[in-house]
């Protein structure tokens, strides 16, 4: 499964330049890549790179080929995509958020609390939010990834363990 590393979201000037919202933690990588993916609901296709900047919290990128606004405007809202072999390494008590979804999180008492459907990443730290399975708990439950909370996550068993600190529910 290849890597989500941005969203076209607009041209930059006239010269075929697209704007790019990075979804990476680490936008310097744009400047590493030769070649991207480029996917929209309706097609695929990959695209080589010929420049890279950043303007605020935008990446501006050249591609090969697109030269002039119309042209940029075509690749308006398509995601760029990198393949698994270009990610970022992780350190120690890292992970990559995508496999983070569709985990069941168990309390540190072995109670499954349900299944993570959502992250939301704040200036802090992340925030996981958790689907449960009984509605005593209500609609969600908000757990911050911090080590205090997040005891053992077992990507290949898709499995989160958590402690539940006062007040989180």
């Amino acid at each position: 499964m290849p890597f989500k590393i941005g969203e076209i979201v607009n041209t930059h000037a006239t010269r075929g330049e697209v704007k790019v919202y990075p979804t990476t933690d680490d936008p310097s990588r744009f400047k590493l890549l030769d070649k991207i993916t480029l996917k929209n609901t309706l097609s695929e296709k990959e695209a080589g790179i010929e420049g890279v900047r950043f303007h605020k919290q935008m990446v501006i990128l050249k591609l090969r080929g697109v030269d002039d606004r119309t042209a940029a405007e075509k690749l308006r809202n398509h995601s760029i995509y990198i393949p698994d072999e270009l990610a970022l390494p992780l350190g120690e008590n890292e992970y990559y958020a995508r496999d983070l979804y569709g985990m069941s999180v168990l309390t540190e008492n072995g109670e499954v609390l349900g299944e993570l459907f959502d992250i939301l990443f704040t200036g802090a730290n992340d925030v996981y939010v958790i689907k449960p399975l009984d509605p005593k708990y209500g609609k969600e439950i908000l757990i911050p990834a911090i080590e205090k909370c997040i005891l053992d996550v077992q990507i290949e068993r898709k499995t989160m363990t958590v402690r539940l600190l006062e007040g989180l529910i």
